[in-house]
């Protein structure tokens, strides 16, 4: 049987470890391998996020104690920065997160802008955007002011910082206390930009802020189709992606930026979930029969009020179909849904449910089935 792939040993381990301190050795600042032996001796017990921690207390121990000094050691000790050439997909190597951690912990409180430089640096090899949180928090001003000059930025990894880094809903980032007011300035300015994964940061953001207010992220949307700074085929994308979890939620603002109007009229014919009892483990094909009386762009989905552990329920979201329609032509939409059992994200109550077919944001339909 083949071994179950680690993350945390593909990302760390001892090859990476010695790529790491061989940068350091060939700078000068310190000997490779008793940093190796160092980070070794402790890796294995660690989880993914605790390595990096390690990993950047034995580089305390390795750099010089003065931080001017170590952030000089560590510029000098940087790999050549990531392809700019390139618009996506370049992540760079999680090896190189630790000094992040370094800047963040040791420099964010009396080294405000040296650490700035040096984050515009690292970022260019693996990105920043957990540590430039801290100095957002910290510096909120200063640092916005940085992220100011950063929008212009030559590196794409850099522009990306910005857009990635002020996420509000960073996922394992650490929370920033800033405002959309504060942010929404600086996606204004990176919404043309020509890379993907920049453009994919500013929909992600967007779709972060969408959480608390949608009615802010669908206006800025309207804006930037007016600004006419993107083409158009990726501001479509941009918009889709950014307003992704409104469009799953049914929000009839959401659904109409995007052309689906949640009043469209529409003939359900049939809607079925066969079987109509369903043990735990199983599967259940749900249909749907429906047609429209003028041409229009549907998203069909179906949602589930699943029973909770205490008796109420909760509803879950499934995508069915996106697609046009044409006036009077009955659609016949088919899927299977299996109710997994034992799901380490979810666990199923055994009880009477509700299933409903949901046309641009719209219940149009409801049936009922058990699930045992």
């Amino acid at each position: 049987m083949a071994d179950r792939f680690s993350l945390k040993d593909h990302l760390f381990n001892a090859e990476t470890v010695a790529q790491l301190g061989g940068h350091f050795e060939m700078a000068g600042v310190f000997r490779a391998d008793p940093f190796v032996q160092d980070v070794m001796a402790q890796m294995p017990a660690l989880e993914l996020m605790a390595r990096v921690q390690m990993i950047a207390e034995v580089l305390t121990a390795h750099l010089p104690p003065e931080f001017p000094a170590a952030a000089d050691a560590i510029t000098a000790a940087l790999p050549p920065p990531l392809d700019p050439t390139l618009s996506d997909d370049d992540f760079g190597h999680f090896i190189y997160a630790p000094l992040g951690v370094y800047v963040e912990k040791h420099g964010v409180a009396d080294h405000r802008d040296r650490s700035l430089d040096l984050l515009e640096q690292i970022t260019q090899r693996f990105s920043m955007e957990f540590a430039i949180r801290a100095f957002l928090n910290h510096w909120p001003d200063a640092t916005l002011e940085r992220m100011q000059n950063w929008v212009g930025h030559d590196h794409y990894h850099v522009r990306r910082l910005v857009s990635e880094g002020t996420r509000p809903k960073l996922p394992w980032g650490k929370a920033v206390r800033l405002e959309a007011a504060q942010t929404l300035p600086l996606l204004d300015q990176l919404h043309g930009d020509p890379t993907r994964f920049v453009t994919r940061s500013v929909a992600n953001h967007l779709n972060d802020i969408a959480r608390t207010d949608p009615d802010a992220v669908i206006t800025r949307l309207q804006g930037w189709q007016k600004a006419d700074a993107q083409s158009s085929k990726e501001l479509t994308w941009m918009r889709k992606h950014a307003l992704r979890n409104l469009i799953k939620a049914g929000h009839a603002g959401a659904m109409l930026h995007l052309g689906y109007r949640p009043d469209l009229p529409v003939e359900l014919i049939d809607f079925t979930i066969t079987p109509a009892t369903i043990p735990r483990g199983g599967t259940a094909v749900i249909a749907v029969t429906l047609t429209t009386v003028t041409d229009a762009p549907l998203i069909v989905d179906y949602v589930i009020d699943f029973v909770k552990a205490n008796g109420k329920t909760a509803p879950k979201v499934f995508k069915l179909k996106v697609l046009d329609a044409k006036a009077g032509k009955p659609l016949v939409l088919k899927k299977k849904q299996v109710f997994k059992d034992n799901a380490t994200t979810f666990t199923l109550h055994p009880g009477a449910h509700m299933l409903h077919v949901q046309m641009n944001g719209r219940i149009i339909g409801s049936q009922g089935f058990i699930l045992t």
